[in-house]
């Protein structure tokens, strides 16, 4: 391995913080709903952002895969937004400083961005490391929003119970991480918020805010979530007009209810063996297919006038499985 101190650098001018927090939102994997990239932008909105530390994002991107954007303007290249991979200090409404690395998920050198992270935990006194993000599962949005929590010690998830035993999952950077700061003795831990699948392309506020409210539970921190709240709220109004366009989704959540019901049932009892697996139900691609179009139905109405859309009548999702939940 390459020397992983040379993968960062430290800004001379950083501030020092007490044994602080450092949250890890990294995109490019799984993010349901946008729950973690929802939870970064509450989280520096309207808040002073300092930076501690970079990562040398040349050696971790694959720009073929990622494409940075460049604006052109007539006649020259007059723009570019690179990608960055950064810890910024910033404060919670309690005025608590904590540390965020945030940005894209490293296409390449994984063990080496690991254990670049872990001498960062230890450069700066990092007290607990905490990462988030969303996943897709079979389950209603009018049921509460679960979580999978998991960490390197079994005191830092107590009180959460979990949802499934065993699963064999796609590694992460995030997941990576925790695993080896565990292996070395570093208190780290990772939540995993539960969004519909049938939702899960779609910018889901409610699962950033649990998210963000785990995370302060966790951590003694007060982290703002009103931005977040509001966007919910919304989220909430436009998700219950969308059902109401459609009996055939209204018998979906129904069965998704029925089924959340009765695995909640038996999860409290402490059996583990049922998963959300969604059985006979349409899959997560094809509900968002369905709201997917009363989006686009009631943005032709707005433009037209027209109270109908004079579509033919849409056929109703088939049954499919969906995948098996994904713990990070």
């Amino acid at each position: 391995m390459l020397d992983p101190a040379q993968l960062y650098q430290v800004d001379p001018d950083a501030p020092q913080l007490d044994e602080p927090v450092l949250i890890v939102v990294l995109d490019g994997f799984v993010d349901a709903g946008n729950a973690g990239a929802l939870a970064v932008g509450a989280l520096k909105d309207e808040r002073e952002v300092t930076r501690v530390a970079s990562f040398d994002v040349d050696q971790l991107i694959d720009y073929r895969s990622r494409r940075p954007p460049l604006r052109f303007e007539t006649d020259h290249w007059a723009d570019y937004d690179p990608p960055t991979l950064d810890v910024v200090a910033l404060t919670d409404t309690g005025e608590t400083q904590y540390l965020l690395l945030s940005g894209p998920e490293p296409d390449t050198q994984w063990e080496r961005f690991v254990a670049a992270v872990g001498l960062l935990v230890e450069q700066l006194g990092v007290r607990l490391v905490v990462t988030l993000q969303g996943i897709p599962m079979a389950i209603p949005h009018t049921r509460p929003i679960g979580v999978t929590a998991h960490a390197t010690r079994p005191e830092l998830v107590e009180g959460h119970t979990p949802w499934f035993a065993t699963a064999e999952v796609p590694g992460s950077a995030a997941a990576l991480l925790e695993f080896r700061l565990g292996q070395a003795g570093q208190d780290a831990m990772g939540f995993a918020v539960h969004v519909p699948h049938y939702l899960a392309r779609s910018a889901y506020p409610q699962a950033a805010r649990v998210l963000l409210d785990h995370a302060g539970l966790a951590t003694g921190l007060y982290l703002p979530t009103e931005t977040l709240t509001r966007a919910a709220e919304q989220a909430d109004t436009e998700i219950a007009e969308q059902m109401e366009e459609s009996d055939e989704v209204v018998q979906v959540v129904k069965a998704l209810e029925e089924q959340y019901d009765q695995v909640a049932a038996a999860r409290e009892a402490g059996d583990l063996t049922d998963g959300l697996d969604g059985g006979d139900l349409p899959s997560g691609d094809e509900l968002a297919a369905e709201f997917e179009r009363f989006l686009a139905d009631s943005d032709d109405k707005e433009k037209s006038g027209r109270d109908d859309d004079g579509e033919p009548p849409h056929e109703p999702p088939g049954p499919a499985n969906p995948p098996p939940p994904a713990p990070a």
